[in-house]
């Protein structure tokens, strides 16, 4: 049986870890706060803490310049990806939920990065679907979204990503329940969508245990 190295995380080691990356600026912690006391009973859909410094050290690490992010919620993780991009970069963020995005609006203003956010209220797949397929182009994809749908999310993404080009997708080990061969709903999709991706041999990809669970592909030539 395989041993992990990883600690376990307390509050205090949580803390430590927070204090050791990146500090956020005050747009993005006000955007947490805000979203905490707006939409408490929905603020579980945020994304954790420590992955904006993360995906926006991505996007400076790939050089990203198009981006496509599935699942908004408040714009947290929208806003620090655009704040990574350059001038002339774009992100085409995916959403259902005018009221949630509408804060991320207000942040991405106020953080003078809201003309590199194209914000399209729709079911994303029609979004996905109405984007140009004839080549891959887009740089860096951010999947976060309604679990059942990853996989139907993923085969729109896959082929308009470029060789080399960088897919991040959250939530893969759904709470750890996706050890779980019983397991119906959200961890049973997600359990699917991670043996789909182990397969893909248009993807090298790693599953790393970044809060709930990370997963960074690279698109291969193939």
């Amino acid at each position: 049986m395989p041993e992990t190295k990883n600690p376990p995380l307390t509050n205090d080691l949580y803390a430590y870890l927070l204090a050791h990356n990146p500090p956020l600026d005050t747009v993005q912690r006000e955007l947490i706060n805000a979203t905490r006391a707006r939409f408490a009973d929905d603020a579980g859909l945020q994304t954790a803490e420590e992955q904006g410094p993360l995906l926006a050290f991505l996007v400076r690490l790939t050089g990203a310049r198009r981006i496509v992010e599935v699942g908004t919620f408040t714009g947290y993780s929208t806003l620090s990806m655009a704040q990574a991009l350059p001038d002339d970069g774009r992100i085409i963020a995916c959403d259902v939920s005018e009221e949630w995005t509408a804060l991320g609006r207000e942040a991405w203003a106020k953080a003078g990065v809201a003309d590199r956010v194209d914000l399209r209220i729709a079911p994303a797949l029609d979004t996905l679907r109405a984007l140009p397929a004839d080549e891959p182009w887009i740089d860096m994809a951010f999947l976060d979204a309604d679990k059942g749908n990853y996989l139907a999310y993923w085969e729109e993404l896959v082929p308009r990503t470029r060789p080399g080009g960088l897919l991040v997708v959250d939530n893969t080990l759904f709470h750890g329940g996706v050890v779980d061969t019983a397991a119906t709903g959200g961890a049973a999709a997600i359990r699917a969508f991670n043996d789909h991706v182990l397969a893909d041999d248009r993807v090298e990809a790693v599953l790393l245990s970044v809060a709930d669970g990370l997963t960074l592909a690279r698109r291969t030539g193939r």
